[in-house]
């Protein structure tokens, strides 16, 4: 690596890396604006901003993985204070994050927060194929240990994470042992995870990506790749809000509007706010109506 170059802030960016003649790949990200996005939109208490900060990161490192058009999402879920924290990431890095949680809420680790529960991530292709959801329960006191387990247990790679957030940002370091091959440098794995565990979480948020890698690896053949670009972005839409609610069937829509009237839905992820009166219920289910069997057309 380059000692003499300034170090480009990489804001809302994610960086892979490999070291060369070795075993190891890795990624690190950095998310400013995309997770303040996420923020304004909720007022998380510090313990769930916490846990879903490093989750958002989390599931930005893993999205790297994707070959295709499409989605991961990321769930934990349990009995505990936190009921439910949700990323989705996609193949071009937009994120979007939610959570659930009950007033009796206190800091401390995963468990504390989450109770028993499980972990869930989901690969949801969007051309048609069909979607991929592994299951393992929560192992592990931190959101790294808990992913470092599935990966382990799921997909047989060893796999170490360093995650870090607060108010302004989310941050990230993984590296991946790659399936053994002819490799020069049997010990780049060791030498590689001795040098990521002494990097704590200040200097994760606190130094951009690049000076982060060039301090833990600057005696390593390292391959930088360029940076991509990460965003927040909602996937949420009326013609969505109104597909649901067509499977809802127009007798639980009438039933909602002579309550309310007025069919009102809220964006978990963003809070877009979505309203649908009488006509727009009449309109939704205009198509079916007219195409039931035993329908008289002139």
């Amino acid at each position: 690596m380059d000692s003499h170059r300034p170090f480009p802030l990489d804001r809302d960016t994610l960086t892979r890396f490999l070291f060369e003649h070795a075993e190891v790949r890795g990624d690190i990200v950095r998310l400013d604006a995309t997770w303040r996005a996420v923020l304004a939109r909720h007022a998380y208490p510090e313990p769930v901003r916490h846990l879903l900060g490093e989750m958002m990161a989390a599931a930005a490192l893993l999205a790297t993985t994707l070959k295709f058009e499409g989605a991961l999402i990321m769930q934990m879920q349990g009995s505990g204070p936190v009921t439910l924290a949700v990323v989705e990431c996609d193949n071009e890095f937009h994120l979007r994050a939610t959570a659930k949680w009950r007033d009796d809420l206190a800091a401390g680790d995963l468990p504390a927060l989450l109770g028993d529960g499980k972990f869930v991530i989901t690969i949801d292709p969007k051309t048609g194929d069909q979607s991929y959801q592994g299951i393992v329960a929560l192992e592990g006191t931190t959101v790294a240990q808990v992913l470092e387990h599935y990966m382990l247990q799921s997909e047989q790679l060893e796999t170490r994470l360093w995650l870090a957030s607060d108010g302004e940002q989310a941050c990230g370091l993984l590296l991946q042992r790659l399936p053994e091959n002819a490799s020069e440098d049997k010990d780049a794995w060791n030498r590689a995870l001795n040098l990521g565990n002494t990097l704590t979480p200040g200097e994760l948020l606190a130094l951009p990506g690049r000076e982060v890698l060039h301090r833990l690896f600057h005696e390593e053949d390292l391959r930088l790749f360029d940076p991509r670009p990460a965003s927040f972005r909602c996937s949420c839409s009326r013609e969505r809000v109104a597909n649901m609610l067509r499977l809802l069937g127009l007798g639980e829509v009438h039933a909602i509007l002579a309550e309310r009237g007025l069919v009102e839905v809220d964006c978990e992820f963003c809070n877009q706010h979505y309203v649908f009166d009488a006509v727009d219920a009449e309109q939704l289910f205009a198509a079916e109506v007219v195409t039931q069997p035993g329908s008289t057309r002139h």
